[in-house]
């Protein structure tokens, strides 16, 4: 995930910063968070945690949304969810347990201004952990490494699975199947001679 390298958020990651809404939202059930990041992944992460969450406020960097148009529709027609555009994410406030606000700046006026809540989802995109190999193996815009359905990739012998690819979902449960199939497909090309 990437991260916003704001002051706080590296002390509060685990004690009200999150980056995954499937996986952390539960924790926030009748609490107040919010979603930085008005992408796709950002506004559909509201649309969750709306369902569990008192309150949701989604932060935008840029003017407008990025989302697609019917996810900025669904959210706008939550009661429980506000959007708020063109604000930076200054720092992440704690008690020294957990997370209880943030500093946010609106990017017009330069004001800054305290915002109360109890969990922060930072939703600003991933980066593929790929650095090591993107010499030598194929790899998408994103730094993906590319890979065909059974995990081979574009050397022949080297196989791999998990968020590092170019795989759909971003799961542990995907990346633990994903690196399953991977080794079973790497063995059996072994036994049978033919590394592809």
């Amino acid at each position: 995930w990437r991260k916003l390298n704001v002051p706080g958020e590296e002390k509060y990651i685990g004690h009200g910063v999150a980056f995954c809404p499937h996986c952390d939202g539960p924790f926030y059930k009748d609490k107040e968070v919010a979603v930085i990041g008005g992408g796709n992944s950002g506004v559909e992460a509201a649309i969750d945690l709306a369902g569990i969450c008192s309150k949701v406020t989604v932060f935008e960097f840029m003017d407008t949304l990025k989302a697609d148009t019917v996810l900025q529709e669904k959210a706008k027609s939550l009661p429980n969810v506000d959007i708020i555009t063109n604000t930076q994410t200054v720092e992440v406030l704690g008690n020294g347990d957990k997370v209880v606000g943030l500093i946010k700046k609106d990017r017009s006026s330069k004001k800054e201004e305290i915002f109360a809540l109890d969990g922060i989802f930072v939703q600003i995109g991933l980066t593929a952990n790929s650095a090591l190999f993107k010499e030598l193996l194929e790899t998408n815009r994103m730094g993906e490494i590319l890979t065909d359905k059974n995990g081979r990739t574009s050397v022949k012998g080297i196989y791999a699975a998990g968020d590092v690819t170019d795989v759909s979902y971003k799961q542990i449960v995907i990346a633990m199947g994903e690196g399953a199939k991977a080794a079973l497909v790497a063995f059996e090309d072994r036994m049978r001679g033919t590394i592809y």
